[in-house]
């Protein structure tokens, strides 16, 4: 063994050839599983003729094109929705102490211990019209005929928002974490009060959780599945939806893997944008 192997082992680093042999076995169950499959699919929307485009005029249809609207709308107010009420979970993460973080942190993870079937048949009872949210509004008398929920827009971005939010919660609270208890101290000193410390300083510095959880949840979103399915029905149509649509019932796997295609550029360049704003915002905030 060289020397430079024996620092690296006193170090308690792995050797490069190990530490490929160690990651092989994944690498190959995802392409093999995911990639490859995924390929596949994308490869069947240029089997058609027209240069294999006729797919992809057939995109351009207002129906579709309604639907891909939908679905950004969808992911856009689910991420606006968890931000809101993500943020102030995240700050009762950072700032509490280890007992009452670990509760918090422990609700937040309970959605994804929770089967999606399960969660999307609990949102189903809340929702349904005799249900346990229009049974709570008549007998408040705040409505007088139980109001049409389920099968709505507003009742996927609830429950996708539900789904969400650890994906919001916990880049918040490390970006929260990571600030410097003296900063706010420092600011106070100065006079500064407490809606001054926040809008000049914690949030400006807890962007950076703010763009990754944004990145996530919206982009996750957009792939969202069995949500939509369960709780949208076919009047609340996503793109992801009407990729299972074209697979299992209409068997137009070609125009199927054309949306998919359009999906995975949606998602890219969404993570662009999000990656360019993150450098911004890192310019602004340690300027």
């Amino acid at each position: 063994m060289s020397l430079t192997e024996l620092e690296r082992g006193m170090r308690g680093e792995l050797p490069k050839r190990l530490s490929l042999l160690m990651i092989m076995p994944t690498a190959a169950l995802l392409i093999g599983v995911i990639t490859l499959p995924t390929l596949l699919l994308l490869a069947t929307s240029f089997t058609s003729p027209e240069l294999g485009f006729k797919n992809y005029y057939k995109v351009n249809d207002p129906l579709y094109i309604l639907v891909l609207f939908r679905t950004m709308i969808i992911a856009g107010a689910t991420t606006f929705l968890a931000v809101c009420l993500g943020y102030p979970v995240a700050v009762l993460i950072a700032r509490s102490g280890k007992i009452v973080a670990a509760v918090a942190i422990a609700c937040v993870l309970v959605p994804l211990w929770t089967p999606v079937l399960i969660r999307s048949y609990a949102w189903i009872i809340f929702f349904q019209p005799n249900g346990l949210v229009n049974r709570y509004l008549i007998e408040s008398q705040l409505i007088s005929k139980p109001l049409r929920i389920l099968y709505t827009d507003a009742a996927v971005v609830i429950a996708l928002t539900h789904v969400m939010l650890p994906y919001m919660v916990l880049p918040i609270a490390n970006s929260l974490k990571a600030i410097s208890p003296d900063l706010p101290k420092a600011a106070q000193n100065l006079g500064a009060g407490a809606w001054s410390i926040f809008w000049r300083i914690t949030l400006p510095l807890s962007l950076p959780g703010i763009f990754a959880g944004c990145l996530m949840v919206f982009v996750l979103t957009l792939g969202a599945y069995v949500t939509p399915a369960l709780l949208g029905g076919p009047s609340t149509l996503m793109i992801s939806t009407l990729i299972g649509q074209q697979i299992t019932i209409l068997l137009d796997w070609p125009f199927a893997g054309a949306l998919s295609l359009v999906l995975v550029v949606l998602s890219l360049g969404i993570t662009a944008v999000f990656r360019r704003l993150l450098k911004l915002e890192r310019v602004v905030a340690y300027d």
